[in-house]
């Protein structure tokens, strides 16, 4: 004969459900933000903190924007799942994708990044006009793990038939793209490639003198950044994420400078489909 559960039975379970349950509800009462490090912590943190506060309202949650140290870290940081949301390169997306099993979500990109583009610059002066003027030169890439400072830098060298190992004196890396500049600025390399939007933003700030160094050669388009999240977040959070940035009006003045700040004219949907050229470029240059 069966036992009904007796009366205490019955409260210890009610209170242990109720428990698990404000526990969950807790845990996703906190967005957590990173970013790949693409320029100092303090730039990020003024670029995307409007962005943040814009998703707290948005989404009724409080939301936590941190910087990390460096690429790997954004990688580990969302793999790990420490992270909830992050801003990927093309890159460090296919990274943690791989890493993760197959198991990071991109919502949404810059209509931007469908055609992005990334830049080599030097001296003015320094005779460098091509990419084959960069043989026996010193040269500057972003950070390793950067898609626009390095993988497709890399690869459009390669298919100009360019070792940078073979052909260049001394390849250094930087680790982020306002750093890229000031070395070759500062004479430290004789030619760098970086992210062209940052290039853009240093002009028309009037950061860097164009007379002393300029671009020489542009890359042809290809995908880039994403906001990822980790396939776990429950799917109405990751579609409220994706609402929230989609819903970024560049008519609304603080949606326009929310978007300026990200270099951005507007954010539209993405694909997993999108990164897979990016994946056979990392394998084809060795770096996965």
């Amino acid at each position: 004969m069966a036992l009904l559960p007796t009366r205490r039975a019955l409260l210890t379970c009610a209170v242990f459900l109720s428990s698990a349950l404000a526990s969950l509800a807790h845990a996703q009462q906190v967005l957590r933000v990173t970013t790949i490090p693409e320029e100092a912590a303090t730039e990020q943190i003024r670029k995307f903190m409007p962005l943040a506060n814009y998703l707290e309202k948005a989404l009724g949650m409080k939301v936590e924007f941190t910087p990390v140290n460096d690429y790997p870290a954004a990688v580990e940081a969302l793999v790990n799942k420490k992270v909830d949301v992050v801003w990927f390169g093309g890159f460090t997306h296919v990274q943690a994708n791989i890493r993760s099993g197959g198991k990071i979500v991109p919502l949404a990109q810059r209509e931007e990044d469908t055609k992005f583009q990334s830049v080599f610059i030097a001296k003015t002066d320094s005779g460098i006009k091509s990419l084959a003027d960069m043989k026996g030169k010193q040269i500057s890439f972003g950070s390793q793990s950067s898609t626009s400072g390095h993988l497709m830098p890399r690869s459009f060298l390669l298919a100009a038939n360019i070792n940078p190992e073979k052909d260049f004196r001394r390849i250094a890396y930087s680790g982020a793209h306002d750093a890229t500049i000031a070395s070759v600025v500062s004479g430290k390399v004789d030619a760098a490639a970086l992210d062209i939007t940052v290039w853009r933003k240093f002009v028309n700030e009037n950061k860097v003198d164009t007379k002393a160094v300029d671009v020489f050669y542009t890359t042809p388009g290809y995908f880039n950044y994403n906001w990822s999240v980790h396939a776990d977040m429950p799917k109405a959070l990751q579609d409220k994420v994706k609402a929230a940035l989609l819903a970024l009006n560049p008519a609304n003045p603080e949606h326009a400078e929310i978007l300026r700040l990200n270099r951005a004219t507007r954010y539209i949907e993405t694909k997993p489909e999108n990164y897979k050229g990016l994946e056979t470029a990392a394998r084809s240059a060795g770096l996965l």
